[in-house]
């Protein structure tokens, strides 16, 4: 498991995708979320906003499992 450091009290579930190298470009979260399933602490959400905070297990389809921690 991959921690993923923020600076932020939280992080976008569409930005950190993009600091997981999941994705490219912040544009492509919305087309990754539709196709990928993305679990956080045990449920299912693709939704591009959900806010993240530190401690937060996320799993990534194809992607692998993170962990966020703040700096």
């Amino acid at each position: 498991m991959r921690e993923i450091t923020i600076q932020t009290e939280y992080i976008a579930l569409g930005q950190f995708l993009k600091l997981a190298d999941c994705i490219s470009t912040g544009g492509q979260a919305k087309f990754f979320l539709q196709e990928n399933e993305i679990i956080i602490n045990g449920v299912v959400d693709n939704r591009r906003g959900r806010k993240l905070y530190s401690g937060d297990r996320v799993e990534v389809e194809g992607c692998g499992a993170f962990t966020v921690t703040r700096a």
